[in-house]
């Protein structure tokens, strides 16, 4: 084991910040057919090789004077590591696969971008594979592209359950974190997750406090985890209070739908409260109320799901679930880095907080 840099070590001195470009002045004209490596930096910022090392593997005990000299070192020389060379060394290739449906939905893509930013901050890099769900055969090559390609660990994004058969497939492979709502039953990986089934509980809790007794729930496509789950948090709540959970209409995710169902209501019977299972879906549902006069939350109240950047601007700003993507992402890397590590782990589950707003209140006696 190396040890800690201490304050009087050689390697840490501090050298002049002219000596230093000198040296880096004289390699580069010196030497200039060979690329630098990690003694050139070491040598031009006046520390050991070893604690370019730990500068580049971020390692917590390098004073900050020191890792700014080498790091000024690393700009002035253009060094850049070799990647394979270190693959040789550590058996370890830095690259995270990331398998991800193929679609622009809010809760996929939000759950992407932070993984990506969770990675990098913990010095992976990150390949990307984006899928289309409907074939078996092509899921199964993707994780065989990802073996090939000797990936240090897998996250997968499986918000469907096509990819979370083909995850499960390979699971065993290597380290392998899956990201899904609906998971409880699945035994051969490591998953982090949203509570979908809790919040939906709170958004019809929330709904049953304000007085509402006519809940109906448009939910999202069954195909997806994530909407069984939220179905199932709204059944049980409304069931736990002695209502019917018997208003349910299938949805799409789009607010085009929401828009549909919103007509269906108005030509049947309209509920005091509606819950969509999705943020799109409830502006859908608000479009249609309003074209009909219908007023929000005084003749209907609205609930979503995710709380998309649009939905505190809706008329009327929208009552809605919260989850917390950048921490889902944080917890799925630091899963994998301690799977890698050869250390227990414990599925995550992460609860979503209520944001309440104007499109909800109790209704019209």
């Amino acid at each position: 084991m190396v040890a800690a840099v201490g304050g009087g070590s050689h390697s840490d001195s501090a050298d002049g910040d002219s000596a230093a470009g000198d040296s880096a002045v004289a390699l580069m004209h010196g030497s200039a057919a060979r690329s630098p490596g990690m003694h050139d930096v070491a040598r031009v910022a006046g520390v050991s090789h070893q604690t370019v090392s730990r500068v580049l593997n971020d390692h917590p005990n390098v004073r900050r004077e020191t890792k700014e000299r080498v790091q000024q070192a690393i700009v002035e020389l253009g060094y850049r590591r070799n990647t394979a060379a270190r693959t040789l060394v550590t058996n370890r290739s830095g690259v995270i696969g990331v398998v991800t449906p193929r679609s622009v939905l809010y809760g996929p893509t939000s759950t992407l971008i932070a993984v990506e930013a969770a990675a990098r901050e913990a010095g992976f890099f990150v390949s990307l594979v984006s899928v289309d769900e409907s074939g078996q055969a092509l899921l199964s090559n993707v994780f065989e592209h990802f073996m090939d390609q000797g990936v240090d660990a897998m996250v997968v994004i499986a918000p469907s359950v096509a990819l979370l058969a083909a995850a499960e497939a390979a699971s065993t492979r290597c380290p392998m974190v899956l990201i899904s709502a609906d998971v409880a039953s699945c035994k051969t990986f490591h998953t982090a997750s949203v509570d979908n089934e809790d919040g939906a509980r709170k958004l019809t809790k929330h709904l049953i406090d304000l007085g509402h007794r006519d809940i109906v729930h448009l939910a999202g496509p069954t195909a997806f985890m994530e909407s069984r789950a939220r179905i199932r948090g709204w059944s049980a709540e409304l069931t736990s209070a002695g209502l019917p959970a018997d208003r349910i209409f299938d949805g799409d995710w789009t607010a085009g739908r929401g828009y549909e169902v919103g007509g269906l209501l108005l030509k049947e019977r309209l509920p005091t409260a509606v819950f969509a299972a999705n943020d799109q879906m409830a502006l859908g549902l608000i479009r249609a109320f309003t074209e009909a006069g219908i007023a929000m939350p005084e003749q209907v109240s609205v609930v979503g799901f995710d709380d998309i950047a649009a939905a505190a601007y809706l008329s009327p700003p929208l009552t809605t679930l919260r989850q917390d993507f950048e921490l889902l992402g944080r917890r799925c890397i630091q899963m994998l880095t301690a799977l890698m590590a050869g250390q227990a782990v414990a599925n995550e589950v992460i609860s979503p907080e209520m944001v309440i707003r104007d499109s909800t209140a109790p209704p019209r006696t």
